[in-house]
């Protein structure tokens, strides 16, 4: 494997990876959290040049961002615009990172620095226990919208599959962790669990240009029950979908399900998600009066 580089601000040491990968194989491909994890191969006859962590065993940590990508494809296929690297693979075929707004990461990292680095991530959601899950989200005083987004707390969890577990379970995303009771916090992780599950087999959610690693858009947006959904009737019970900011997110919730803790402020509907009004027959207005108000 070799590698071609572009823009490389989203990368923690570029020179690392043109010095460390050349002679590499990919010997697995692992999710953990939001990052692909891709373990390499011991290098095939360190050099000089590599020093000494070149021929131990080492592993590239991706994290696609917002808009990033990383599939193989034909090297004699152009290059899409945004490709900022290319890794020559023995197949003839280029692994190519692309990523328009380069909001991503790619690290790499020796076994030793891997260690270190992972210890900054809390439990995965799919395989964490009903008493971590609880302890981890009833002992601490934060909003539970920011429990779930909380890298530390609970790895892989983003603000569309936080915001549709908490509908599901009828907690409002404001509410404190330490709040919440046991049972509540049961179902929120069942309700995760399933999601997530379910968002799997569905490739994610396609929001705006998303593909997975075979170029296919998510279908799990035509799923959402909160996430986007402002000015539209709760699948439940009816009521409009609210939005407002929490954890430093816009957040989507059903005022009735999802019952606000005190001095909850919700958004006001922009004029694009104003709950249509009935037709009716109204008075005509004075000449003076028409466009009054307008712009507020």
């Amino acid at each position: 494997m070799s590698v071609t580089l572009g823009k490389t601000d989203f990368i923690d040491d570029p020179v690392a990876l043109e010095q460390h990968l050349p002679g590499r194989r990919i010997e697995a491909v692992e999710r953990y959290g939001k990052f692909m994890l891709l373990r390499l191969s011991a290098a095939a006859g360190a050099d000089g040049n590599r020093g000494e962590d070149g021929a131990k065993q080492a592993s590239l940590l991706v994290h696609l961002g917002m808009t990033g990508q990383m599939a193989p494809s034909p090297a004699e296929r152009p290059q899409e615009k945004h490709t900022h690297v290319c890794m020559l693979l023995d197949d003839g075929r280029e692994l190519r990172y692309t990523d328009a707004r380069r909001f991503g990461r790619i690290a790499y990292l020796t076994e030793a620095s891997l260690a270190e680095e992972l210890t900054h991530f809390g439990a995965d959601p799919l395989e964490i226990s009903k008493e971590e899950f609880a302890k981890g989200i009833r002992e601490r005083r934060a909003r539970i919208k920011a429990l779930l987004l909380d890298q530390s707390v609970l790895r892989g969890v983003g603000n569309i599959y936080a915001d549709e577990s908490l509908w599901k379970a009828k907690i409002h995303p404001a509410r404190l962790g330490a709040k919440l009771s046991r049972e509540q916090a049961e179902v929120l992780r069942h309700a995760l669990q399933e999601i997530l599950h379910k968002a799997i087999v569905m490739r994610g959610s396609s929001i705006s240009d998303f593909l997975d690693a075979q170029g296919e858009p998510g279908e799990y947006q035509r799923r959402h029950r909160a996430y986007g959904r402002e000015g539209k009737a709760c699948h439940r019970c009816k009521t409009v979908i609210r939005r407002g900011i929490v954890a430093g997110r816009s957040s989507y919730f059903c005022p009735k399900c999802q019952s606000a803790p005190s001095g909850f402020v919700m958004l006001p509907f922009p004029r694009r998600g104003r709950p249509k009004k009935s037709m009716k027959k109204t008075t005509q207005r004075r000449p003076d009066m028409v466009g009054a108000g307008a712009g507020r």
